[in-house]
């Protein structure tokens, strides 16, 4: 408790220099938020073996790194996946939600119906509610994403990685910048969704078992819950018309449980019921 207390009082500080420095409210709300992340952290337990210490990690090779956590989680994540009747290798998607630090993992099973598979509390993203607008802003995006095979990055620093495909076609036409935004282990993040070491290796094996049978896993980010109550609140925020353009996607997968088809027109995200069954 004491080294807790210490690390929040030495984020604070750090906190109040940088507002005095900084020429952004946000910079200032964005450190805020990173330091009091750290600090209402939630745990999930999952049932396999602990990954290896960073020390002896990053000494592992792409290939050693996967045949280790393969055979530490492989036996288990099946039974895992059983248990609600999906498997490896069915078609994945995620939803993000900021304000809560939730990332959802749904698979489509065998009737062709997406299921949730387990909710993930996200360790820490950098940044407020809003979208990512230029490299250097600590913000973590929002809107529509999606994961290719060239994206995994089992070499990464921060354990395991996959690049969520920012910018897309819709920051690019709004000029917005910004690079190599992952969803990776560790508990730290500059524009990234830091998820832990233990809970990243069980997220990376369905992606990466998904992506052997579909070219690509959707992600969508959204600030909040998209509810008419809590749109209501953020009806004078200056991203309520973006937020506008997202919640179309959230309402149709609560109504139908179905990814939408999104595509851009006229500067905005264009979106669709897909007539996928």
């Amino acid at each position: 408790m004491k080294r807790r207390t210490l690390l929040l009082a030495v984020a604070l500080i750090a906190t109040c220099i940088i507002a005095a420095r900084a020429s952004s409210l946000n910079v200032v709300h964005s450190w805020l938020s990173y330091a009091m992340q750290m600090f209402t952290r939630n745990h999930l337990p999952l049932p396999y073996p602990a990954p290896p210490a960073p020390a002896p990690w990053q000494t592992m090779n792409a290939a050693d790194r996967l045949v280790d956590v393969r055979s530490r989680l492989l036996p288990k994540l099946h039974d895992e996946l059983a248990a609600k009747q999906l498997k490896l290798g069915q078609p994945a998607f995620f939803r993000i939600f900021k304000e809560t630090r939730e990332l959802e993992l749904w698979l489509k099973d065998d009737s062709n119906h997406w299921q949730l598979f387990r909710t993930y509390p996200i360790a820490c993203f950098s940044g407020t509610l809003g979208p990512k607008t230029k490299e250097g802003d600590m913000q973590a995006p929002e809107g529509f994403y999606s994961v290719t095979p060239p994206q995994l990055n089992p070499m990464s620093r921060y354990h395991l990685s996959f690049n969520i495909g920012y910018p897309n076609a819709y920051d690019r036409a709004h000029q917005r910048t910004g690079s190599l935004i992952m969803i990776h282990g560790d508990t730290c993040s500059v524009g990234c969704f830091a998820m832990t070491d233990p809970l990243i290796e069980e997220i990376y094996l369905i992606v990466e078992a998904a992506l052997k049978t579909t070219p690509s896993v959707p992600i969508h980010i959204f600030p909040y819950r998209m509810t008419a109550d809590r749109m209501q609140q953020e009806q004078s925020s200056p991203h309520f018309d973006f937020w506008q353009n997202l919640r179309a996607a959230h309402d149709l997968f609560e109504q139908h449980h179905r990814v939408p088809t999104i595509s851009l027109q006229n500067g905005h995200y264009h979106i669709q019921l897909n007539t996928e069954h």
